[in-house]
């Protein structure tokens, strides 16, 4: 077997599978399912948005993170007057939520950029060849997949804001519906340039020219400074270990990654044993774990803020820190009353994930997001910016008042776990905060109580948020009703939902079957090669 593939749509799995099955390796193929995806996940992802990938090669044991998450731009601008910046809301049903879009919402963009340096870097094959499962999407169009298409009527004022969207997503008049024609004007001679000048043609050549003289004429912050600026970080994982593998997660920009390690600092002093998945007193756990980080999340920006990123880390992750925490969650599981609720900030939504394991072990965890996008086309490329500097919540001090230059910090978590140096699994997730929920469920349900690797990402999650454990469809009616005896606030779900992620994973089993499964709510596929 070359690999397996697990993506949030089979157009992007499909990508992935050709290219591992033309010879490349897990780079090769996460970077092609990556450009197919801005395609295929057009609901969710663009080429004009940013992310961060893990990478482990088990031949030399070296793991790295590259980090092409977005910077705020204005390096060496002067900034319009008017900002192209407009705010819609967005209904989400039980909630509303504001967005902020138009070309002075565009961070600083990272995917072509990061994905081509991983290519040179790793890949196998040239980027002309990577780029072909792509090209083939941009040519022909393809049947949007319910799921995109639901995505884009959720957020139709962004996806109809502009004539070039609407021709797009909107065409007659119409909301785009899942099996409808898609098709993108332009993409696909932007691919075709891009394939053969590489990355120079985003931060230099046509494309960047087109982008910064649209955001000049139309008030707008990016500068040719933040474009040819730009670099794309490599990092070296954030290791802990967690029962008998240890576990790789992405330091900062990631905020995603340095909590996560502490939820599994935190879960690792609890013997799962004793709390049968789904029962009242894991359920428990699990809201006084989650509730816990949330309380230390506080403590985590202070020494952010304070010290250097290595020393910000090891003091957060200390164990004498963590202990403070193990205290206060067995006080509460004793006591069994819950701790008060401790809010978070929400974080961008919109966000994909694919995950690839080859033959010989290669891993790549792979996060891409634009936000909910800018909600225009620029002119003639067919190349959608992200909204990145519209999102509140990466913005606490108020919009475009973070540093020009200064990488956006962000809650991707693509992680990699490891059994005696080989790669024992390969995960991650969309959905906002509840990245972290969804990593920390998946990661128990499969070293703790030993599920499939299928069972473990589709069994019924919960998150903290709103005051309450929110339940999703699927768990224990009577352990629910069983918490809430206890005075635990609890919100049952009547459905699976992607509010709580899309953890698309592969795994590598011990004996070296490679095994690959898509969160079945968020459309997820996978491929075998």
């Amino acid at each position: 077997m070359r690999g397996v593939i697990a993506a949030g749509d089979p157009q992007t799995a499909v990508a992935g599978q050709q290219i591992l099955q033309a010879g490349g390796n897990a780079v090769d193929a996460a970077v092609a399912a990556a450009f197919a995806s801005f395609i295929a996940e057009i609901g969710v992802v663009h080429l004009g948005g940013s992310g961060i990938a893990h990478l482990y090669d088990p031949q030399n044991g070296r793991s790295l993170v590259y980090d092409f998450f977005s910077n705020t731009p204005g390096l060496h601008g002067t900034p319009p007057n008017p900002l192209d910046f407009h705010q819609v809301t967005i209904d989400f049903g039980a909630t509303t939520q504001d967005f902020y879009l138009g070309r002075a919402s565009v961070a600083v963009p990272g995917n072509i950029a990061g994905l081509c340096q991983m290519a040179a870097d790793y890949g196998r094959l040239p980027l002309e060849t990577l780029l072909q499962p792509a090209l083939k999407l941009a040519q022909d169009g393809l049947p949007l997949a319910k799921f995109q298409a639901d995505t884009c009527t959720l957020l139709q004022p962004l996806y109809t804001h502009t004539a070039g969207m609407r021709t797009i997503f909107s065409p007659n008049g119409r909301m785009i519906q899942g099996g409808d024609h898609l098709f993108v004007p332009d993409l696909h001679a932007t691919l075709q340039t891009l394939a053969r000048e590489g990355a120079t043609y985003a931060q230099s050549g046509a494309l960047a020219q087109a982008l910064l003289a649209d955001q000049a004429a139309n008030g707008g912050l990016l500068t040719p400074d933040d474009l040819a600026n730009y670099a794309v970080y490599k990092l070296d994982s954030i290791r802990l270990r967690y029962r008998d593998t240890d576990i790789l997660l992405p330091p900062p920009s990631s905020t995603g990654g340095v909590l996560t390690a502490f939820t599994l600092k935190l879960l690792a002093h609890f013997d799962l044993q004793k709390r049968p998945h789904g029962s009242a007193s894991h359920l428990q756990l699990l809201y006084e774990i989650m509730v816990a980080t949330n309380r230390a999340r506080n403590l985590w920006e202070t020494a952010i803020d304070a010290l250097p990123v290595a020393e910000a880390i090891g003091r957060f992750l200390d164990d004498e820190s963590i202990e403070q925490y193990v205290a206060e969650v067995q006080d509460a599981l004793n006591r069994k009353t819950a701790s008060p609720f401790a809010p978070e900030p929400p974080a961008p939504n919109n966000t994909s994930h694919l995950s690839v394991v080859d033959g010989d072990g290669l891993a790549v965890s792979l996060t891409t997001t634009a936000g909910e996008s800018a909600g225009y086309v620029v002119p003639g490329t067919g190349y959608i910016p992200n909204n990145m500097m519209g999102e509140a919540d990466l913005h606490p001090n108020g919009f475009h008042s973070r540093p020009a230059g200064q990488r956006i910090p962000t809650m991707m978590t693509p992680v990699i776990v490891l059994k005696d140096g080989q790669t024992r699994l390969v995960l991650g997730s969309g959905g906002s905060i509840r990245i972290r929920s969804a990593i920390m469920q998946v990661l128990s349900n499969l070293l703790d109580y030993r599920m499939t690797l299928a069972e473990a990402v589709n069994t019924a999650r919960v998150h903290v948020e709103d005051g309450a454990l929110q339940c999703e469809l699927g768990y224990q009616p009577g352990a629910v009703d069983e918490l809430e005896g206890m005075g635990y606030p609890v919100n049952r779900w009547a459905t699976r939902s992607i509010y709580f992620g899309g953890a698309h994973s592969v795994s590598r089993t011990a004996n070296g079957r490679l095994v690959a499964a898509g969160d079945n709510r968020r459309g997820g596929a996978t491929a075998v090669a």
